[in-house]
């Protein structure tokens, strides 16, 4: 693994902008890092929606609100100091199965990132304990690299 070789998953939070803020500055004057911003992306159920055009608009929307946020995280990483290309974006499609968790680890064993940089959503432990924590599960299972947990 690649310790110059950073995957930040994000998904436009508040929790996801502070993990970027965090990284930024860590990496502030780095030389030779690769930043990849990673956005796991699980469409809306499409049963919560009347007609395919309500479902569809919140589809779009969200689509948006991600690549809007996107370019400002690449943006707050080249104010850091880091180049262009040294920068790079992937969104992935992720369905029930592998969970997002798994995906982020699978992402990181494939690229070889050495460091995993991910927002931690606030959960309460009886949330955490239902529904579980992708921090969580990412933190007792990422092996061969340094986990950032950014709060």
């Amino acid at each position: 693994m690649d310790f110059k070789n950073i995957l930040i998953a994000v998904d436009a939070s508040d929790n996801a902008r502070r993990a970027v803020e965090y990284a930024a500055t860590m990496l502030e004057g780095a030389k030779n890092m690769r930043v990849t911003l990673l956005y796991i992306e699980r469409a809306p159920g499409r049963d919560l929606f009347d007609t395919e055009e309500a479902w569809l608009g919140q589809c779009k929307l969200e689509h948006e609100r991600v690549f809007g946020f996107l370019k400002d995280a690449r943006a707050r990483l080249l104010a850091a100091g880091l180049p262009d290309a040294a920068i790079a974006e992937r969104t992935l499609l992720c369905s029930a199965e592998p969970s997002i968790a798994q995906t982020i680890l699978d992402m990181q064993q494939e690229g070889g990132y050495g460091t995993l940089v991910v927002g931690r959503r606030g959960l309460t432990k009886g949330e955490e304990f239902l529904f579980g924590s992708v921090s969580t599960k990412l933190v007792h299972n990422a092996r061969n690299c340094a986990v950032w947990v950014v709060q």
